[in-house]
């Protein structure tokens, strides 16, 4: 089952919700992922809405800010979900934002240039090996968690 045919019985929030929801969802930015310092009072206010940006920046979603399906199943899940699968010989933005990611960690000193070439997989090895993962060189859900954890 893909996260597109899970739904959620979760409202849409935004900025400007307020009640059980929005708590709940302060508290998961809290407790889980330290993003939101403020009270939880259960009023999406403009500190929500930055600590929700940060939470989507982190697992790779459009970061606007609302809350809907993909934002609330990320924050269940707490990592990212519906990520492709990316290995040698692929090419795009997801390839350049892995190049981006593992040159922060010193795992890649090639260029970003968005070719999913032998230098990305080493570079992909070299942090599965180091986060205790399968050394395949492929980008798939574990390996784009701990792609999440990293500065970007």
């Amino acid at each position: 089952m893909t996260y597109t045919e899970v739904k959620l019985n979760k409202p849409v929030l935004t900025e400007g919700s307020s009640g059980a929801n929005v708590k709940e969802l302060q508290i998961l930015l809290k407790d889980s992922y330290h993003l939101y310092t403020d009270a939880i009072d259960g009023v999406f206010g403009a500190n929500t809405r930055n600590a929700v940006k940060a939470y989507q920046h982190r697992v790779f979603l459009n970061e606007d800010g609302i809350v809907e399906d993909k934002t609330w199943l990320a924050l269940y899940k707490g990592a990212p979900i519906g990520m492709p699968i990316l290995k040698e010989g692929d090419k795009g933005d997801l390839v350049m934002l892995v190049q981006k990611i593992v040159i922060g960690s010193k795992d890649y000193r090639g260029k970003i240039d968005g070719k999913f070439g032998s230098d990305t997989e080493k570079a992909v090895k070299a942090l599965q090996k180091r986060t205790g993962l399968p050394t395949d060189g492929i980008v798939e859900d574990r390996t784009w968690y701990e792609l999440s954890k990293l500065p970007h």
